[in-house]
């Protein structure tokens, strides 16, 4: 037969308030938390969640909607968010929606219906309509990667201009001018954000981006290998690639090996993403790295604090920083080269007095 609270408090000698309490998570003296658990294990007492959930109106339960479970990116956030709040004793309920924004309204609206107490959400859609009836709610929402401006909630992101700028810079000083890049569709906020660091790189050396020179991928494999086709046959004079994502960049790689670009000799790459892969490449492939831990880790401490809160506060952006990860995928042109031995042979003579 299951054991009860009376039961509990029959082992325990404790009466049922503080039974109570200790259940839902309150305060409770050392010494009858010690009774209580010794009771509990004793007795082999389980809490009745879902009776529990209808009592508080808490489910203990956070929704969460990705667009691609099999994203190596979009899986270490997830596994770093469960633990998280797995630690504080929330269960996570996730909702792989393959990109698809009817299979995102879908996954919100089962959430919601599984009363969750919260929604972290790595949008695919990019209105957030489908997130309007949860705002009304008053849950709370905290959104990964991305923001949409008719979806008012606390954000965690990362400097994506700022990442595309320093790839592009790198670039530049290896003396690169013809430079492609592999970008995201358009009205994805990750994807602008790193198009216009792309942009910025270039103007701030004098350089006018050239449209013959970015391919807009779809965040796949297979969209970095459509890209490499086009910018190479296209721009038979670039001869340096900047990929704009992690799938994109597996995809490009295979196809710059298919057509026998040499690397770094022919093409110059960064990409983004994955230090396992780019140990694997050969050369060793420089690329842009995400926080993806960090993510996954401040998304569900600003969902707790968004739960714990008495009065709703400002609603925060976090901003993280990216690092780069330096391999040998990047070669200085020849031209550079020439110039920078020059310049160096103009120093030597004006010191000697020549």
């Amino acid at each position: 037969m299951t054991a009860t609270m009376k039961d509990i408090a029959k082992e325990t000698g404790l009466g049922l308030a503080t039974i109570s309490s200790y259940l839902n998570g309150g305060n409770v003296r050392e010494k009858n938390r010690v009774k209580i658990e010794q009771a509990i294990e004793k007795l082999n007492f389980e809490v009745n969640e879902v009776a529990r959930g209808l009592k508080t109106n808490r489910t203990r339960m956070i929704g969460i909607v990705i667009p691609e479970l099999n994203n190596i990116f979009f899986a270490e956030i997830i596994t770093e968010l469960e633990d998280v709040l797995r630690g504080q004793g929330y269960a996570a309920m996730i909702c792989d929606c393959r990109t698809d924004e009817k299979r995102e309204a879908e996954a919100v609206e089962f959430l919601k219906r599984r009363r969750v107490d919260g929604m972290i959400v790595i949008p695919t859609g990019k209105s957030g309509a489908c997130l309007q009836n949860v705002m009304k709610t008053g849950k709370p929402i905290v959104m990964i990667d991305r923001r949409i401006r008719s979806v008012h909630c606390d954000t965690v992101l990362v400097d994506n201009q700022g990442a595309a700028e320093d790839a592009i810079r790198r670039l530049i000083a290896a003396g690169h001018r013809r430079i492609g890049m592999i970008a995201g569709e358009q009205e994805v906020y990750t994807a602008e954000e790193r198009f216009r660091g792309y942009v910025r790189a270039l103007e701030q050396v004098g350089i006018a981006a050239s449209e013959s020179l970015v391919v807009r991928g779809d965040y796949t494999i297979r969209g970095g290998s459509r890209g490499i086709q086009e910018l190479t046959r296209k721009n038979p004079d670039m001869t340096a690639v900047f990929i704009s994502n992690y799938e994109m960049t597996l995809g490009a790689m295979i196809e710059l090996n298919e057509l026998g670009i040499r690397i770094p000799e022919e093409m110059s790459v960064i990409g983004f993403d994955n230090m396992e892969f780019a140990r694997a490449c050969i050369p060793k492939l420089s690329i842009v790295t995400q926080p993806t831990k960090e993510l996954g880790r401040r998304a569900a401490e600003l969902m707790l604090k968004r739960l714990e809160e008495k009065e709703r506060t400002e609603f925060e952006t976090v901003r993280l920083a990216t690092s780069f990860v330096e391999g040998r995928s990047v070669c200085r042109r020849p031209d550079t080269l020439r110039a920078a031995e020059g310049s160096e042979g103009r120093v030597q003579k004006e010191e000697r007095g020549l």
